[in-house]
């Protein structure tokens, strides 16, 4: 798959979707200010056959689930991505309960409705604390399409703080003004009202949150945005658990500067960054996670 092409290929395999991408002019774009010359990055494709766009949607699904899995964010069965179906929006689809990231494939996601029933695709289990707070989210926030939660180790470590990120670098910079903390920890979420409380700890604006004692919890309007967001998270834990190792005191970036860069990494920006790591899987695994519907 090209990053270079205005016509992305999606899914090179059988099951192959081709779409035009937008192409904003390149004076419109923030994603333009990122590259030397005239070249203008994609951007997020628009497929306007809502079940090629589920198609599209459940490859890069599963190549989510497949980054994640090399970024060691694995753990038993926990850990879930779920993301809001185009053709009825009322349901979404998540991974199977008991099957390794690393070995997902579009064809082995399951689309379940508000109340927890499966009604498409792959007819198994799903973990029961994922649909508890993936509802939630999807039915409080219609603005997001995709919702990341994992158990990954610098998440844990830092969710102990219950304490949002401190913005100190580029990257941290990307969470400004949208950061959640959920404090309320009250065991596997098998309620349907911690779900909703999670919900609630997001509100109408924030799109990643750190879970206390528990974990981090992204979103987005893409697959790939909430991805993306989780991956950067996940390292900012790690890297901002360094430097409180350190004792030393934090320079942290103002507020002003903060904002700017935030507003410039916005999706699509965020989903053109997760495609490296997309593209990557798709070579890795010969177009396997493409295959199946």
């Amino acid at each position: 798959m090209s990053t270079t092409s205005i016509v992305e290929t999606i899914g090179q395999g059988g099951s192959s979707v081709s779409a035009v991408a937008d192409t904003p002019k390149p004076q419109a774009s923030a994603q333009a200010a990122l590259a030397t010359g005239e070249y203008v990055f994609p951007g997020i494709p628009k497929i306007d056959d809502l079940y090629k766009k589920r198609q599209w949607q459940l490859e890069h699904m599963a190549g989510a689930f497949r980054v994640f899995a090399r970024k060691g964010f694995t753990e038993g069965t926990s850990g879930h991505i779920s993301v809001r179906d185009p053709v009825d929006p009322s349901t979404f689809w998540i991974n199977p309960m008991g099957k390794h990231f690393g070995m997902l494939k579009a064809s082995d996601m399951v689309q379940i409705d508000e109340d927890g029933q499966v009604i498409g695709g792959n007819r198994t289990a799903v973990n029961a604390a994922g649909f508890m707070i993936h509802s939630a989210i999807h039915r409080a926030r219609p603005d997001i399409h995709a919702a990341c939660h994992t158990h990954s180790p610098a998440g844990k470590a830092w969710s102990t703080f219950g304490r949002p990120l401190d913005i100190i670098n580029q990257d941290t910079c990307n969470f400004w003004g949208s950061q959640a903390v959920y404090k309320a920890f009250g065991g596997v979420v098998l309620g349907a009202e911690e779900g909703v409380r999670i919900a609630e700890a997001l509100g109408n604006t924030g799109r990643v949150a750190v879970l206390q004692n528990h974990g981090l919890l992204t979103t987005g309007g893409t697959v790939d945005e909430a991805a993306y967001l989780f991956t950067l998270m996940e390292r900012s834990c790690e890297v901002q658990l360094m430097v409180e190792s350190t004792g030393l005191p934090k320079n942290i970036i103002g507020e002003k500067e903060a904002e700017f860069t935030a507003k410039v990494n916005a999706d699509p920006t965020l989903y053109t960054e997760f495609q490296p790591d997309f593209e990557y899987e798709i070579w890795k695994s010969k177009d396997e996670l493409c295959k199946g519907e």
